[in-house]
């Protein structure tokens, strides 16, 4: 089995110490502003927009986005006059941070054995800066970015660590893969806790080994520790479940997220290009997803508003590409239709009691269930969709 790591970058791989590290870097960047732009409003636009990131769930903005919708107002920039000056910034100021960082002598060795060992290998730091700068502080941790499966910075993700969708969008950019999944970091509340909500295991890491208490045995320690432990585990003790609420909310809430990265820029040729002969193109399979979302998720939804135990029926959707000609609809069309509908669902799916997630019904193929079963029906079938998307743009 491919074991999936997702590496937590500062503190973890790189030292960083982010008291230290995090205000000089706001500073710096908003001196670059100067004399253009006064450094101290620079400097309150910055924070504001970080806490827009921070707090974001809208999964159809990318971090970016949520930013510069915030800072750009402040500061009198459009974004094109602020490209201009965060590009000059990333490239000639940025490097200067490296001397408030220093290498682990332990990380490029642990790299090295863990791509030795065919591990599949996500860089999940949280994604508040632009790529290059995450690219530069990859490199500064003696490693090449060129490597990694995923790396998130705030161009390509949609929220921040704190929140338990992260994990479920770094694992669907990835394509669901089945197999092994462990979260290694050294913060309790943006790497271990939110990780675990999602149903995955944890390593977290310390300075030294066995200077944390709390922890299972071998589930913490230096990233000398974390080889052993991987050198030892039984892999299978390390294959996620997916089944808690959380975990289901925060799935069905990634995957318009993962589709807006895989597909927002994706060209009208490839949309329609079939990765093989028979096999669904990217306007079909997204076409599939808008219409189970808003006629068969939404139904089913609402016949547990009924009193009773509802009968849940599962109508066929085989045929629907044939018949609606998914093939010369507008595939970015219906991905944003996709989102919206998925908007609806969340609305909906947010607002159950508990009472309400154990009610049980009838399904019309898997029998006697329960409404929490159900809706993880719903999230199976986006890892399976999303899944089958990753590998659709693979082969275009």
């Amino acid at each position: 089995m491919t074991l999936t790591l997702l590496l937590d970058l500062d503190d973890t791989l790189l030292n960083t110490n982010q008291d230290v590290f995090f205000p000089i870097y706001l500073q710096t960047l908003a001196t670059n502003f100067a004399p253009d732009i006064d450094p101290a409003l620079v400097g309150r636009a910055l924070m504001a927009g970080t806490e827009a990131m921070f707090q974001n769930e809208d999964f159809s903005r990318t971090l970016r986005e949520v930013f510069e919708d915030v800072f750009c107002p402040q500061v009198g920039l459009n974004r094109e006059e602020l490209d201009v000056h965060i590009q000059e910034f990333y490239s000639k100021v940025f490097p200067t941070l490296q001397k408030h960082t220093s290498q682990r002598a332990e990380t490029k060795p642990f790299i090295d054995w863990a791509f030795s060992q065919g591990f599949r290998i996500v860089i999940a730091t949280d994604p508040i800066l632009p790529k290059a700068a995450t690219w530069h502080r990859i490199r500064w941790a003696g490693l090449d970015p060129e490597q990694f499966d995923f790396i998130s910075t705030f161009d390509n993700s949609h929220f921040t660590k704190s929140s338990v969708s992260y994990y479920a969008e770094m694992l669907g950019r990835i394509g669901w893969q089945e197999g092994p999944v462990l979260m290694v970091g050294n913060d309790m509340q943006r790497d271990i806790l939110p990780a675990k909500k999602l149903g995955l295991e944890t390593f977290f890491v310390e300075a030294e080994s066995g200077s944390t208490s709390g922890f299972e045995a071998g589930q913490h320690g230096t990233l000398l520790d974390l080889r052993r432990y991987l050198e030892s585990v039984n892999m299978e003790s390390l294959i996620p479940s997916y089944k808690s609420r959380e975990a289901t909310l925060a799935i069905l809430n990634s995957t318009p997220a993962v589709m807006d990265g895989f597909l927002r820029k994706l060209s009208p040729d490839s949309w329609r290009r079939k990765p093989f002969a028979g096999e669904w193109t990217a306007t079909e399979m997204i076409c599939h997803l808008r219409d189970t979302e808003r006629e068969i998720h939404q139904m089913q939804l609402k016949l547990f508003e009924k009193q009773g135990v509802p009968f849940i029926p599962r109508p066929d959707t085989s045929v629907w590409a044939s018949q609606r000609d998914y093939l010369h609809e507008d595939g970015l069309s219906a991905l944003k239709d996709f989102i919206e509908a998925r908007r609806e669902m969340m609305e909906t799916l947010n607002g159950v009691s508990e009472t309400g997630w154990n009610q049980k019904a009838r399904h019309a193929i898997f029998g006697p269930t329960y409404f929490s079963e159900v809706a993880g029906f719903f999230a199976e079938h986006d890892r399976l969709h999303v899944h089958q998307m990753l590998g659709i743009l693979k082969n275009i």
